[in-house]
């Protein structure tokens, strides 16, 4: 597909996104959410239409590598995921938890996680690596949607798939934005062991964080972890729970 297309395919993206936002109830998208989400997807749309100046170098012929990113569609996609280490997990927010963590905070805890843990049985650590570091990725354009906002489950994955769609574009298509779609899928999905035991990090790195700031701010935070009780679907993450619930103080 030329650049041109590819311009025109995502400025359509994001013009039918942002008229799905502006047309949201209040109900169906959390304020916040709806504030930022024009702002962040005219920024991606401006990032694709520098990106369709410059495209990407043909491979040469004869060579069967698959091209990687440009350096206009690398660094036009990591401009796009600094909005990561800028929007603050909302759960936290809304508990008025002082200096919140961001989510690329959270999602690079959770890739430390997998690389440190122990080898499991027909499990990839280092699919386990990559799961970790990409599975809240889409919140780059959508935010983070906590289940307060009452957005439907089905609509949540939906708008997040949208915003991935168009990461991926950004990113030029091709082998890397592949890898980072499947394995954000297969997340998604609870598709395979490995995607078990990163949704199992997920919860712990929450209730670890939860834990920290119940020891450094003084409060009670016990609904983040009544939230994840009986859900673990490993024995690392059942292990892993038990360890931090064992250095809570008795309430």
């Amino acid at each position: 597909m030329g650049g041109g297309s590819r311009a025109l395919s995502l400025s359509s993206l994001c013009a039918t996104t942002l008229a799905a936002a502006a047309r949201a109830p209040a109900p169906f998208l959390a304020p916040a959410h709806r504030a930022l989400l024009p702002l962040r997807l005219a920024a991606a749309m401006s990032s694709s239409s520098s990106s369709s100046q410059a495209p990407a170098a043909p491979a040469a012929s004869g060579d069967a590598a698959a091209p990687a990113p440009s350096a206009s569609n690398a660094i036009d996609f990591l401009t796009l995921c600094y909005r990561l280490k800028t929007t603050k997990r909302a759960g936290w927010v809304k508990r008025g938890v002082q200096a919140p963590e961001s989510v690329a905070d959270h999602m690079y805890r959770m890739g430390v996680m997998a690389l440190v843990a122990a080898d499991l049985p027909g499990v990839d650590r280092d699919r386990c690596v990559k799961m970790a570091i990409v599975h809240d990725i889409a919140e780059a354009i959508v935010g983070d949607i906590t289940p307060s906002d009452n957005v439907p489950k089905e609509e949540k994955s939906r708008m997040e798939k949208e915003a991935l769609d168009h990461m991926c574009e950004l990113l030029g298509g091709g082998p890397r934005a592949q890898e980072i779609r499947e394995l954000w899928m297969e997340y998604e999905n609870n598709a395979s062991l490995e995607a078990k035991v990163v949704k199992d990090f997920d919860k712990i790195e929450m209730i670890l964080q939860a834990l920290e700031y119940e020891k450094e701010q003084g409060r009670d935070l016990e609904e983040f972890f009544q939230s994840t009780a009986g859900k673990f679907q490993t024995d690392i993450g059942k292990a892993w729970a038990a360890e931090i619930a064992s250095r809570r103080k008795p309430k």
